[in-house]
């Protein structure tokens, strides 16, 4: 197991070079671009929604108010980062590899998602609506009466967090995610639940926890998702079949990709979360004394 960590990048890097190489994969296809309805027409209408709502923000209210640039610098890395994760060809490995497919995830779930919600979509996306529907949107988005409590309670910290597990481990159950090798609605409903759950915990550790609160669900993510990497790393037998049936197509037995998947899991993710975590801490410190619970962990600026 040792030997294979150093290992990881370059598998990474080998395998579809030498599949490239060739022009094709074993069976005669190319590398592409996905263009799936199903996520091209939600990705366009976030974005489209996003930077019409910021534009009419920012007419209003003065260029880089309300929203400042470095915040809509973060939501655009963020969907091009979903995008790429999605559309791009590292899709279509991740369909022949399951190292590739849990780097697909990782991308969705710890780079894109963090990036979005400090983007503040919330608050670009209700100035894309007229004056009335905004209001009571924007007083559902801030929790306000009978209709925000649904979203006051899957913001809070600890309800956050543990739908994000349940979806993380529910969905590394090997029957069911060898099931989204065959069907496209079930890989389709896998994405969806990765990138909710996980928008809804970095929106509850970003913007509502207290920073120690945040700091420790980080920490206890970290511990949880570090566990099941080390299942898929040290499992003595292939868990995934479907999975990882082609990895032999590109110079890896079925057993080697499964432990590289882990290995992204375990190691990358958790570096962002401990990274997050600290990060957190140092708020706390830097702050101690100062906060209320419920603002924003980065506050407006």
């Amino acid at each position: 197991m040792r030997a294979l960590a150093p290992a990881l990048p370059a598998a990474l890097l080998l395998a579809p070079a030498a599949a490239l190489a060739h022009g094709a994969d074993p069976h005669g296809e190319v590398p592409v671009w996905t263009f799936d309805p199903w996520v091209v027409l939600p990705l366009l209408a976030a974005l489209a929604l996003y930077l019409g709502g910021l534009a009419a923000l920012w007419r209003r209210a003065g260029l880089g108010h309300g929203i400042r640039f470095w915040r809509a610098g973060c939501y655009l890395a963020g969907w091009l980062a979903l995008a790429g994760a999605l559309l791009s060809p590292l899709h279509w490995w991740g369909e022949h590899l399951f190292t590739v497919h849990m780097i697909e995830h990782e991308v969705a779930m710890i780079v894109a998602a963090p990036l979005l919600v400090l983007g503040r979509p919330l608050g670009a996306g209700l100035w894309a609506w007229p004056a009335t529907p905004r209001r009571w949107l924007g007083q559902m988005a801030q929790g306000g009466g009978a209709a925000g409590l649904p979203w006051r309670l899957l913001t809070r910290p600890a309800v956050a967090s543990l739908l994000h597990a349940v979806a993380i481990w529910a969905w590394h159950v090997p029957a069911l995610f060898d099931a989204t090798v065959t069907s496209t609605g079930l890989h389709r409903l896998q994405h969806l639940s990765f990138l909710l759950s996980a928008l809804l915990f970095w929106w509850a550790m970003l913007q509502r926890a207290h920073p120690g609160t945040a700091a420790a669900h980080l920490f206890v993510t970290m511990v949880h998702t570090g566990i099941l990497g080390a299942v898929l790393c040290f499992a003595p037998r292939v868990l995934f079949r479907a999975q990882t049936a082609q990895a032999g197509l590109w110079g890896l037995t079925p057993l080697e990709d499964q432990q590289l998947a882990g290995l992204v899991m375990w190691v990358p993710g958790g570096i962002v979360y401990v990274g997050a975590a600290l990060a957190f801490v140092a708020l706390w410190v830097r702050r101690s004394g100062g906060w209320k619970d419920g603002g924003d962990a980065l506050h407006a600026s």
